[in-house]
């Protein structure tokens, strides 16, 4: 299983992730819509009418929505390629079903990736079996996903998690920096050396951290957005995803791994 199990395949999916959610108007949503109703642009063949052009239309949170997998695998696995369209009983059980799967995909992507360092050693065991707990639960029928307590889905695995990570971050410069869950909007840490610093669920928003080394760092749910990359080392930071540096500003120059891809809007 690698990463890219946990991409989004919009062409796979019913445009869940455009009509489950709710969102306010914003800077990043240029419209109010209700949870459970269909974003206006989405069409009837399940695409976005604006998709090449959300962020001057200003949609810029949808280009940085992740569902990690979760819609492709509502859409094909679980209720087996059939629209939501066709019953409203049946658009109910999808509805429902979404923001569970979304959340077992999310949680399994990071126990994946803690599984394949070998520095996961000591809870590699229970690592293995937490992901294929998930894996067989991601497989499972809509009655199944429906009973799970997300909740506490969270709390174990973030656990085995939590101590993966301090094994892997053990010896880095900043590996007694914690900031986990910490405020840090619009905080500069511009060039800092952040070697193996825990900002796990930290607020960076729009936070300055150009040309900073956040190689090894921990950024499990992060908040990234607007925070400045610029020129940043993000190489083998830990539990970053495609979602967190879609947020972000930066450049050329900023150094990530082979899988990721620089965005668009990035100079």
């Amino acid at each position: 299983m690698t990463a890219g199990a946990f991409r989004a395949e919009c062409a796979s999916c019913f445009g869940l992730c455009c009509v489950v959610p709710a969102f306010s108007k914003s800077a990043e949503f240029a419209i109010n819509k209700p949870a459970l109703v269909a974003c206006p642009n989405l069409g009837a063949d399940s695409r976005c009418g604006i998709h090449d052009r959300l962020r001057p239309s200003g949609f810029a949170g949808c280009t940085v929505y992740d569902c990690f997998g979760a819609g492709q695998q509502v859409s094909q696995v679980t209720f087996g390629g059939t629209d939501w369209r066709s019953s409203a009983v049946l658009a109910e059980q999808m509805f429902a079903v979404f923001p569970v799967m979304r959340a077992v995909q999310e949680v399994l992507s990071y126990v994946v990736e803690a599984c394949g360092w070998p520095s996961s050693a000591a809870v590699l065991g229970e690592l293995s079996a937490t992901r294929d707990r998930l894996s067989a639960l991601a497989h499972s029928d809509a009655g199944s996903l429906l009973t799970v307590d997300v909740d506490s889905l969270r709390g174990s695995a973030n656990a085995l998690l939590l101590q993966a990570s301090q094994s892997r971050r053990a010896g880095q410069a900043a590996c007694s920096v914690d900031h986990r869950g910490a405020m840090l909007i619009g905080t500069s840490l511009r060039g800092r050396d952040l070697r193996g610093a825990s900002f796990r669920g930290a607020q960076l928003i729009g936070a300055e951290l150009r040309d900073a080394d956040l190689r090894l760092a921990d950024l499990i749910g992060a908040d990234l957005r607007g925070a400045d990359l610029t020129g940043a080392d993000l190489r083998d930071a830990l539990f970053l995803t495609q979602s967190q540096l879609d947020a972000a500003r930066g450049d050329a120059a900023a150094k990530l791994d082979d899988r990721f891809t620089p965005p668009a809007h990035w100079s």
